[in-house]
């Protein structure tokens, strides 16, 4: 037993007895995974940064990842433009380090809330700012004198093991039952060409709140006309609530059971990726989706 079957185990266990959201069959069965190719790329080389070497490239997208949360704090963030509040913080991130170079592990550990809202163009009193310095400050403690590249080394080539290291060493990264970013990391590496692994189909979907948004609006899934209410309303959801952990839960298992039918068009990685761009259309974004104030996602 995995970090990966403990988070399909898991979230099968909450959708066989979930009383917030449900899974259309009948529809999930006709769901079209076809399509165009989502557009940017998922790593496009404007608003990441992907042109250094693969040390530093490797370091820029583990600390992007480090602070790829706050969705539920996203509608507050200034925004650049044509961007989602994830793209707005990976560019200028990226654009911090074409001009100023990847931070330091020692950097890292000295990061203030005003430092990070700096770098990425936003006013120090929100409160997201004091999370993301929270979350360097853990990496860079995490890390040591170690490198991302030496990180890969240490899991042996496996997406798997790598993603057990995050969440084992950073509580920010332990998002038990699902563990996102954790995740997310390894995905991001092989995307961007700078480390191989030999199971990166053992990954899960990267659970967050627009892919379950996707799968709502397409009929996929079903939530209950109360909890509908709520989010159209804009009311934020307790993180770790039944509710907000059905959504995310749910919306996993229903991906698994479309890779299990598809088993040679797509994995749950590349299926999340596909979803999490179909968001970006106006069918979606005409609709609010769930938002809760937390660190996993």
């Amino acid at each position: 037993m995995g970090l990966c079957d403990d988070v399909r185990q898991h979230c099968a266990a909450v959708a066989a007895d979930a009383r917030w959201v449900h899974i259309d069959h009948e529809r999930l069965g006709a769901y079209d995974l076809d399509g165009p190719e989502p557009e940017p790329p998922a790593l496009d080389s404007e608003r990441h940064y992907l042109e250094g070497s693969p040390e530093d490239v490797a370091q820029y997208l583990l600390i992007l990842d480090a602070i790829n949360f706050g969705s539920g704090w996203f509608p507050l963030l200034k925004k650049r433009p044509l961007s989602s509040g994830y793209y707005t913080v990976a560019w200028a991130l990226a654009d911090h380090v074409r001009k100023n170079g990847v931070p330091s592990n020692a950097q890292l550990r000295a990061t203030g809330a005003g430092e990070i809202a700096a770098i990425l163009g936003q006013p120090r009193s929100l409160e997201l700012m004091s999370l993301f310095a929270q979350a360097l400050r853990e990496l860079g403690r995490f890390l040591g004198a170690r490198t991302a590249l030496d990180l890969v080394a240490e899991a042996g080539g496996s997406a798997e093991r790598l993603a057990g290291l995050l969440a084992a060493g950073m509580p920010m990264f332990a998002d038990h039952g699902f563990y996102k970013r954790a995740q997310i990391v390894p995905s991001d590496l092989a995307l961007a060409g700078v480390a191989t692994f030999a199971d990166l189909q053992r990954l899960t979907i990267f659970a967050d709140n627009l892919v379950p948004h996707v799968l709502r609006i397409d009929g996929v899934l079903r939530f209950d006309a109360d909890l509908v209410a709520r989010i159209d309303q804009g009311i934020l959801l307790e993180h770790g609530s039944t509710e907000e952990v059905e959504i995310r839960a749910v919306a996993l298992h229903a991906v698994e059971l479309l890779v299990q039918a598809h088993p040679q068009q797509t994995t749950a990685a590349a299926l999340d990726w596909v979803l999490w761009s179909r968001g970006a259309a106006k069918r979606y974004k005409d609709h609010p989706r769930h938002r809760a104030r937390t660190t996993a996602y």
